[in-house]
């Protein structure tokens, strides 16, 4: 039987509900919770706080357009008209 050169170790652990509910409307159907977590924690032990485009909501995408300083009046309120919706 082979081994994994990277074994797995399940846990337990307690978020707030709130978290809980975020990750499960991030996450797609097929996307891995585990993996997720696993990443995260991986990211924040290595120095990276920060998150990719591709991990980003399009809100939050949105959130960040509207404080850049290239950003135009006109795209501004619109941007800031669908961020309030």
């Amino acid at each position: 039987m082979r081994r994994s050169p990277n074994p797995t170790r399940k846990i337990s652990i307690t978020i707030p509900h709130r978290i809980f509910s975020e990750l499960e409307h991030h996450l797609s159907y097929t996307q891995s919770r585990s993996q997720y977590i696993s990443a995260a924690i991986d990211e924040k032990l290595n120095g990276s706080d920060g998150f990719t485009i591709m991990e980003a909501t399009t809100n939050q995408l949105m959130a960040a357009l509207s404080s850049r300083d290239d950003v135009d009046k006109t795209l501004l309120a619109l941007l800031l008209h669908i961020l309030s919706k």
